[in-house]
């Protein structure tokens, strides 16, 4: 009897993994196909045909280039993010045993918005820093400014899921946005202002190839960091305390993860700009399907925040004809709400 009731979870875990894949497969061909210029299902395998495998269909090389040179990579870029982030909010969640942590409340994400824009507009480093390395520091000391905060406000020495942090986060991420008003203010043009601005709020337009081999290494990075600590994810669901009593060294999975966080988080923000609600929604959505443990939690967060993060792209480049919305809008839209029903479902649980 357990072995037909083991089999039936087994069937049923394999059933959701494809049922994820095929929602991130046609996720993925509807933010190549769909855009001002609506492109058939066929001609968009046809040209992954000629560019991966060398076929010789023969195609018009409009249709090529807008396919291979900016939707595809485009559509990458937008998974990658969308898994990045959602991974990073489930992590911290985790950590923090706190249901409001994410990149973006935590402040992560405002500085590394903050450690781009001082990179790309002040000139910090005079171009020996790149963007990416100026939004991961930027990343790093938002998140240890948090930290420092929560602590002297009786957070405790290891970080905990208290109010603390979270309020300090909610500081955190007004100190930093302002530093990045202030940079802006002082050393961009209007040009410079209006083009960081829009970035800010969430932007694939410029999503090319370059962009692809810098976020899908690390998102693939961040994912394999959950897994390789799934286990050590599962006992702080117990707390710091109980996980040091199962064995976890504490301090060390804080920091290796939180240092995941950050640099994925900023790479993430150097390539696309600032986008809430996916860090903190997706996971929630993901324990709905799967519950708790993290080891089959942390692929479906993925999956789901790389077809979410696709699915706001395409909604963002047609849901006003001829006008391309900032994608942070489109995931606010969603997400705010999405969140007032987890909200009102933990309470009504309660």
């Amino acid at each position: 009897m357990s072995s037909i009731t083991s089999q039936t979870i087994n069937v049923s875990r394999l059933g959701r993994g494809i049922l994820g894949i095929a929602a991130l497969v046609a996720a993925a061909l509807a933010g190549v196909c769909i855009g001002e210029t609506p492109i058939p299902v066929t001609i968009v395998l046809q040209t992954l045909a000629n560019k991966i495998f060398g076929s010789a269909y023969q195609l018009d090389p409009i249709d090529m280039g807008i396919i291979w040179n900016y939707r595809l990579p485009r559509t990458i870029v937008a998974a990658c993010c969308g898994s990045g982030l959602a991974i990073s909010g489930m992590v911290l969640q985790s950590l923090l045993r706190n249901a409001l942590a994410d990149p973006y409340l935590l402040g992560i994400s405002a500085g590394a918005s903050t450690g781009a824009v001082a990179v790309t507009v002040a000139g910090l480093g005079g171009g020996a820093i790149s963007m990416s390395l100026g939004a991961f520091g930027g990343a790093v000391a938002a998140f240890a400014m948090v930290a420092m905060l929560a602590r002297a406000a009786g957070g405790g020495v290891t970080l905990r899921g208290t109010g603390q942090i979270v309020l300090a986060g909610i500081a955190g991420s007004q100190l930093f946005n302002a530093l990045t008003s202030l940079i802006i203010t002082k050393s961009a043009n209007a040009e410079q202002a209006r083009g960081i601005m829009f970035w800010l709020l969430g932007n694939l337009s410029g999503a090319r190839w370059p962009d692809v081999w810098l976020g899908l290494p690390v998102a693939l990075v961040g994912l394999a960091a959950c897994i390789w600590y799934a286990r050590a994810l599962d006992a702080f669901a117990f707390g710091a305390e109980s996980a040091s009593s199962l064995g976890v060294p504490v301090r060390t999975v804080q920091v290796v993860l939180i240092g995941f966080t950050a640099m994925v988080t900023a790479v993430m923000v150097s390539i696309v700009g600032s986008i809430g609600f996916v860090g903190l929604v997706i996971p929630h959505a993901a324990r709905f399907l799967v519950g708790v443990r993290h080891g089959r939690l942390g692929p479906l967060t993925a999956l789901i925040g790389a077809a979410f993060l696709i699915a706001a792209d395409v909604l963002s480049r047609t849901i006003i004809p001829g006008q391309v919305l900032p994608i942070g809008v489109i995931t606010a839209l969603v997400g705010a709400p999405a969140f007032a029903l987890i909200l009102i479902r933990g309470r009504r649980a309660r």
